[in-house]
């Protein structure tokens, strides 16, 4: 009988650790999220961050990429060699959505 207790508190003792572990990881990996997200939003302005307007493959490791940066929108040629800029001008402003431009 002494077999069977030992066995049932080890198991027992095994899955509240592992209870343990899985909810630290996970309230590490939330606390690690919004410390990402908070890092990302803070800067001078959304204008210092690069945004990936468009992307357009062409073949398996070529694609051509819009990207806006400090109100310039550049179109980019991207290989898995290098990367190379193809054309750039002043961003236009968008049209809200919903909005009929006429």
């Amino acid at each position: 009988m002494t077999d069977s207790t030992d066995l049932a508190t080890n198991l027992l003792s095994t899955a509240v650790a592992l209870i343990i572990v899985l909810a630290l990881a996970w309230v590490s990996l939330r606390a690690l999220k919004r410390f990402q997200q908070g890092r990302a939003g803070s800067g001078a302005g959304s204008d210092e961050l690069p945004q990936v307007m468009r992307s357009v493959g062409l073949g398996p490791r070529e694609r051509l990429v819009t990207v806006r940066y400090r109100g310039r929108d550049y179109l980019l040629g991207v290989t898995a060699a290098s990367i190379n800029v193809i054309d750039s001008h002043a961003a236009q402003a968008q049209p809200h959505a919903g909005v009929d431009p006429s």
